[in-house]
């Protein structure tokens, strides 16, 4: 896994990329929920969690 600086969505996003790529899809969507949740465009928040398939796996979604 690389380095990451977790201080905006894209870094969030990388990261998710990431996790999916090496057989983590679980830590994946999390991720990718973090950077929705970051991301200011509802529009590309959409995006985000369209791209991670799956239901949220956060306690009280």
């Amino acid at each position: 896994m690389g380095l990451f600086n977790f201080n905006r969505p894209s870094d969030f996003l990388d990261a998710a990329r990431e996790m999916a790529d090496s057989g983590r899809p679980t830590l994946a969507r999390l991720l990718a929920e973090e950077a929705a949740d970051r991301t200011t465009d509802p529009t590309a928040a959409a995006r985000i969690r369209d791209e991670f398939t799956g239901n949220s796996l956060r306690q009280g979604d």
